[in-house]
């Protein structure tokens, strides 16, 4: 490392750091173990700053800025406390596979560790972030700040991305170190995307070309490879998505099934296919009903993680490369080549997926026409948040169709609650988008505070909260599994019209299906945050979206997959 001569606190090397890779905005809350860096980042005024009224909160806000803006999101919180309460949205930002840099403050070096309990101290706080981050580093000497930041930041950076959190001794924050030369002109040492070994993709190509009926899958780990999969679409291969992996190509394409594999009509169109490519794609437990979905017995899985091999369902040929790199040199193979694909393949992918759609949407009773309204009064390019409702776990993931993968923001954990902050943290990242965010009372409420965060920060985001007075996903599992009872499901809730008169929010109420499109061209045409209030009680019950999974009710399977 080249030095200059100039020195710097640490504090301030951190807010250079971040400057000099290219972050425009920081969320977190400034506490007593991370004034030095925020001071800094006042002080140079090269960097927004966002203050959560909580350091949950702001971790989902900087998780959805990353995913709606692509770059690297950044929390800052503070010793202890602070940091614990940032682990949630961290296990979130883990499970998403969001780039996400989390740095936090710790006791001075002296105390770190030995239980003496000065102000925040918490007995292996390392371990506590090893244990929801991709990895944890401590900074432990203020020569080493500036290499460990480097070294975190890339491996955040590198797939598979996730977040990455570094804590820094209070005392280490304020000690001056040789400001290093490499600021001026720093650039992460991040790998370039490998597709991986020639002999594998010939191996796939060949697979693929002899195939009669071929489906690729991806995940999030190839939703930004567009061009890599619009050439397999063309070639006659259709595309199934996991849910992170939505929008990786615009939906509304005849062979694109996208998000409705677990539906009982593309189901039927999965026992058809004779080979299965899945890229990027874990086939996660809760898109599989824990990988209880009958899959085609011939599968190639591409990932660049090696661990990906077998977790979920096993492949008879692994192959470890980037999902979009090699996607792409796969199709220049079979563009070269004769594909023996059925010529009733692509009928038979768009009859599914139509009956698919049609009897999803029918299935929703009262709220049939929601999808359709809101879509259509929503700006294509529009940002779609969601918490987890019953609203998204049906019709939400599904068969709301989706143009681009930073469109696309709900919790893969399935926690309840980050919807809110999302919301802000995808308006922030928006470049001027629209983003709505679709919430439950439930989840809306649990994250109530940061409200004042959107007015302060004046988000453009419209808060959309399907209001049934309760956790209704909790309802529907007490009606299928517990006789009916609704033991501590219900929920008083404020009155979201006083609400919004408090913070200064637009608002309305919707208590007919009709009044949906006037309210949400409304709100979106309000600059800075806006809140809509779906009454459910006045429209009408939400159809039964639970059914016993498998493993509590045997062999239904397949009513377990039509509730997905």
């Amino acid at each position: 490392m080249h030095s200059s001569q100039q020195t710097i606190p640490v504090g301030d090397l951190v807010a250079e750091f971040l400057d000099a890779i290219g972050v425009a905005t920081v969320f977190g809350v400034v506490s007593i173990h991370n004034i030095p860096i925020l001071d800094a980042i006042g002080r140079r005024n090269a960097i927004r700053f966002v203050m959560g009224r909580g350091e949950a909160g702001a971790g989902h806000m900087a998780d959805a800025y990353a995913r709606v803006s692509g770059g690297l999101g950044v929390l800052v919180t503070s010793t202890g406390p602070g940091a614990a309460n940032a682990s949630g949205a961290l296990v979130e930002a883990g499970f998403a596979g969001t780039p996400l840099l989390h740095l936090t403050g710790q006791t001075a070096s002296g105390y770190v560790d030995r239980g003496q309990g000065p102000v925040h101290d918490v007995p292996d706080q390392l371990g506590m972030l090893e244990s929801v981050s991709k990895t944890a580093f401590r900074v432990r000497s203020a020569e080493t700040a500036f290499g460990t930041l480097v070294q975190a930041a890339t491996l955040a950076l590198t797939p598979p991305t996730g977040p990455v959190s570094v804590e820094i001794p209070i005392d280490l924050q304020r000690e001056t170190v040789a400001r290093p030369g490499e600021l001026e002109f720093l650039s992460l040492p991040l790998p370039r995307p490998d597709p991986g070994a020639t002999a594998g993709l010939d191996a796939i190509a060949a697979r693929v070309a002899n195939a009669h009926r071929p489906l690729l899958w991806t995940g999030n780990g190839a939703k930004h490879a567009r061009a890599a999969v619009e050439r397999w679409l063309q070639l006659g291969i259709p595309l199934a998505t996991s849910w992170n992996g939505r929008g990786v190509v615009p939906e509304e394409g005849p062979l694109v099934l996208g998000p409705l594999m677990t539906t009982p009509e593309c189901l039927e169109f999965l026992r058809s296919v004779d080979l299965l490519v899945v890229a990027g794609c874990r086939l996660r437990g809760q898109e599989t009903v824990d990988m209880s979905m009958p899959l085609p017995e011939s599968r190639i899985h591409i990932d660049v993680d090696p661990a990906a091999s077998g977790r979920t369902y096993s492949a008879d040929l692994f192959h470890v490369g980037e999902a979009g790199a090699a996607l792409d040199a796969i199709a220049g193979r079979l563009e070269a080549a004769s594909l023996a694909i059925e010529s009733e393949h692509a009928a038979a992918v768009a009859a599914a997926k139509d009956r698919a759609v049609a009897n999803y949407t029918d299935g929703l009773d009262a709220y049939r026409e929601f999808p359709a309204r809101m879509r259509e009064a929503m700006p294509r390019d529009a940002v779609w948040v969601r918490d987890i409702t019953l609203a998204n776990s049906t019709w939400g993931n599904r068969i709301f169709p989706l143009s681009d993968p930073r469109s696309n923001v709900f919790p893969i954990s399935a926690a309840i609650g980050p919807g809110l902050p999302f919301g802000i943290g995808a308006a922030i990242g928006a470049n001027g988008r629209k983003v709505v965010s679709m919430c439950g009372d439930g989840g809306f409420c649990l994250s109530l505070a940061e409200v004042w965060t959107a007015v302060q920060e004046q988000s453009d985001v419209v808060f959309v909260v399907m209001n049934d007075n309760g956790y209704g996903v909790i309802r529907h599992i007490q009606d299928a599994l517990y006789g009916g009872r609704h033991f501590f499901g219900d929920l008083l809730a404020p009155d979201f019209q006083q609400l919004a008169a408090l913070a200064g929010l637009h608002f309305a109420r919707v208590r007919a299906v009709d009044q949906l499109d006037g309210a949400m061209r409304e709100a979106l045409a309000v600059t800075g945050p806006a809140l809509i209030e779906i009454d459910m009680a006045a429209i009408g019950e939400y159809p039964r979206y639970f059914r016993p999974p498998p493993y509590t009710r045997q062999n239904d399977t397949t009513s377990q997959l039509r509730s997905r």
